[in-house]
């Protein structure tokens, strides 16, 4: 609308302007009809001076000032203005047309037809619209392009089946393929999706470099009018097996608004979760948490699903996939007691039955004398406490009750510490007379890790005084799955409203800045802090500082078949052990490639005591789909100690394990273990509007303009003036736009009404 305005007004397309020089070309008479033009101004000057019985000065003012401008463009034109453009010599350039061959271009919204459906009526004969215009002008050479650019026959054999986009490698290939040769520019025909993660700038840059510009052509609408889109899943990458998962969700949508679906999560078909999301406004995200339990071993794959709505344009946006490591190994826990005490008895009750919980337990009973529980073998910590590193990093998590910090040496303390922050374990302290500030542990290694302030001087004056807490999950610990005590998330805010309360000897209400609570407590008058936690180098730290939990088990208000202090303790403790690194602590890059995509593993190798090896001879051993084995050498990146990469390519379809083992001195570390899954990218459905940003972007960094299917007509008339290639030069007349005439007219108009009001006319 816009251009065929602009043409009505100026003669010529935009880019004319945009591209030409302006210059006047006047002849010998122009000079003559200049002196007489000055005459003339001269007089109406002195005429509207000696006026002065009618009119004020300024509508005389105003009077010589319209004569000036109706005169000066009467002698613009006697200069003869015109634009000097460079045009493309016909059949003597090139010109590369890119179209893109991937999924997107399947989605019905191009007049309801799919926006491949634009590509073959515009290029799919030599005689059809778009591409005749520019085969006359131009010697074509067409790209076809998803994950890479390749040359195209016939728009015949497009199968607009790619499953990523790339746009900046495909401009990048065509760009080389066609150096050397006389490039007018380049023509892309996309949605503008790009499924990677790669810049455009290289791609970009090298463009502008070579003085190729790009004239992009957008298909498909920018909002979809009806869609539901999954936009992000959150998983952890490995979860130990029986853990009830709590995981964020983010929807959008369009079109539905108000209404309520239902988010599935989906383990091999089966239904393991589900949580009921009203959709909200279009265009704004929703966040949803939903709850599904981790049942079975092994790589599996959960999809989160919205059932498809009516009228929806994409379904495939409705789902998103995720690969969780689900490991079935007992995790090692250390629980260290000072004194016999009921919490002791109902937590190793709580996980008794739990398959993949071992809690080692060391009560003390006299001066170095203890009470040993759950221990391996007789010679297990049968000297209290470990005192070496090797001995105490064999554990994943570590329990400190009851224990006054004076229990431990001061090496003992650092590795306690170092426990956390190196070796990646867990660390809970439970509420106690001897635990926390009252235990002693300000301004130890200990206190550095835990997500709590412990001040020496405070507590001193408070150790004896009793908090009864009446306890409740904060607005974080509701959206957290160590809070989820009961079937549903409704019911466990629920119950906890409704459990008795807990007394704490450790009144602690301050936590560090980068810590988070889970639960507080109040006694009616204070609030103080009852589960808190955060990050502390490779591990975490957590403090419980109540010292009964047990009640939540055997209070007279509690039914004997109550399960809640059970899930607590059986949920706190495989969050305590949760993503704990082993000596061999393997990672790919992505979850899923395409096949005959590479695939990149990384492997973190120390050695007993966690200090990182860079001489680990490293291999990973692959087995595949089909039960194929290969194996993959991996070396040390020289970036960052400890660290390992190796690369293999997927050939088929599939599930594809990687156990990587590291030996060092002929003898092996340890070992780890990563699945992969190589399967057709959904990405081009994600995200699937028509992307006229990052379009207008790559054409306006090059020089190149932007095009949608309304205005695309003129866009071959438009590329003859890019300045590339074989050109010759073209002056185009200015003189006899109707816009001249127009301000002519308009000029004169202006100036007769202006005189017949002052009584001039």
């Amino acid at each position: 609308m816009f251009e065929s305005l602009f043409r009505v007004f100026f003669e010529y397309r935009p880019v004319i302007f945009q591209q030409g020089e302006f210059r006047l070309d006047p002849s010998s008479g122009a000079y003559v009809a200049s002196i007489v033009a000055a005459a003339v101004l001269l007089v109406a000057i002195v005429t509207y001076r000696a006026a002065g019985g009618k009119g004020s000065p300024r509508e005389r003012a105003a009077l010589a000032a319209l004569r000036i401008l109706t005169i000066a463009l009467v002698l613009l034109c006697l200069f003869r203005p015109v634009l000097v453009v460079k045009a493309a010599v016909p059949q003597q350039n090139f010109l590369a047309v890119l179209i893109d061959d991937s999924r997107s271009m399947q989605i019905p919204d191009w007049g309801g037809q799919p926006r491949g459906a634009f590509v073959k009526q515009q290029f799919g004969a030599s005689d059809a619209g778009l591409m005749q215009a520019l085969s006359d002008r131009f010697v074509l050479r067409t790209f076809r392009f998803s994950s890479a650019a390749s040359r195209l026959a016939s728009v015949s054999d497009l199968s607009f089946a790619g499953a990523q986009t790339r746009l900046g490698a495909a401009l990048d290939g065509a760009r080389q393929e066609l150096a050397g040769l006389p490039l007018a520019g380049m023509v892309l025909v996309s949605d503008g999706a790009d499924t990677t993660d790669a810049s455009l700038n290289d791609a970009l840059l090298g463009l502008k470099a070579a003085a190729v510009p790009v004239f992009t052509v957008g298909i498909g609408r920018d909002r979809l009018a009806r869609d539901v889109q999954i936009d992000r899943v959150s998983t952890p990458r490995t979860a130990l097996k029986g853990t009830s998962l709590v995981v964020d969700a983010v929807v959008t949508q369009t079109g539905y608004a108000g209404d309520t679906v239902s988010l599935d999560v989906e383990d091999a078909g089966r239904i393991v979760g589900s949580q009921a999301v009203k959709l909200p406004a279009d265009g704004e995200p929703a966040a949803v948490r939903v709850r599904f339990m981790a049942s079975d071993a092994g790589a599996r794959r959960f999809r989160f699903r919205i059932a498809p709505r009516p009228g929806e344009l994409v379904a495939e946006n409705n789902a998103r996939d995720a690969l969780i490591e689900v490991a079935d190994r007992r995790e090692k826990i250390l629980y260290f007691e000072g004194e016999p005490r009921f919490e002791m008895k109902f937590l190793r009750k709580a996980v008794a039955d739990d398959p993949n919980l071992q809690v080692v337990t060391l009560q003390r009973t006299a001066e170095n004398k203890y009470f040993r529980v759950g221990v391996d073998d007789a010679e297990q910590l049968l000297a209290g406490f470990p005192k070496t590193r090797d001995e105490l990093f064999a554990y994943r998590g570590l329990i400190l009750g009851s224990i006054e910090a004076g229990a431990f040496t001061g090496d003992q303390l650092r590795m306690i510490g170092e426990f956390v922050e190196r070796r990646g374990g867990g660390l809970l302290m439970l509420g106690g007379p001897r635990a926390f500030a009252e235990g002693g542990y300000a301004e130890t290694p200990v206190a550095d890790a835990l997500p709590v302030v412990l001040d020496r001087v405070s507590r001193a004056a408070e150790s004896l005084s009793v908090a009864h807490l009446r306890v409740r999950p904060t607005r974080a610990g509701e959206a957290h799955g160590v809070t989820q005590i009961a079937a549903t998330e409704a019911a466990s805010a629920g119950r906890w409203k409704d459990l008795p309360i807990l007394t704490s000897l450790n009144p602690i209400r301050a936590i560090k800045p980068g810590a988070t609570v889970l639960l507080t407590g109040t006694d009616g008058r204070r609030e103080q802090v009852v589960l808190a936690f955060q990050r502390y180098g490779r591990g975490k730290a957590i403090a419980f500082p109540v010292q009964d939990s047990w009640h939540w088990q055997m209070d007279a208000s509690i039914d004997v078949d109550d399960p809640t202090h059970e899930n607590l303790w059986r949920q706190l403790l495989r969050w305590v052990v949760d993503g704990v690194p082993g000596v061999v602590d393997v990672r790919s890059t992505t979850d899923r490639v395409e096949p005959g995509e590479p695939v990149t593993l990384v492997a973190d190798v120390v050695d007993p005591t966690f200090v990182e090896l860079n001489d680990a001879r490293t291999v990973a051993h692959v087995t595949g789909p089909r039960g194929t084995e290969f194996d993959v050498p991996m070396q040390w990146t020289g970036d960052r100690n400890g660290e390992y990469r190796g690369t293999f390519t997927p050939a088929d379809a599939g599930s594809y394990s990687a156990q990587v083992e590291a030996y060092r001195g002929g003898k092996t570390i340890g070992s780890g273990t990563t699945d992969v899954r190589a399967a057709p990218s959904d990405a081009e459905y994600f995200d699937a509007t028509m992307h006229a940003a990052r379009l207008q972007r790559i054409a306006s960094e090059t020089g190149g303009r932007f095009y949608t299917p309304d205005n695309v007509a003129g866009m071959a008339e438009d590329l003859q003036y890019t300045g590339r290639g074989v050109t010759t030069v073209e002056e185009r007349e200015l003189w006899h736009m109707p816009v001249v005439l127009i301000l002519l007219l308009g000029l004169l108009s202006a100036e007769w009404f202006l005189r017949r009001r002052v009584g001039l006319a």
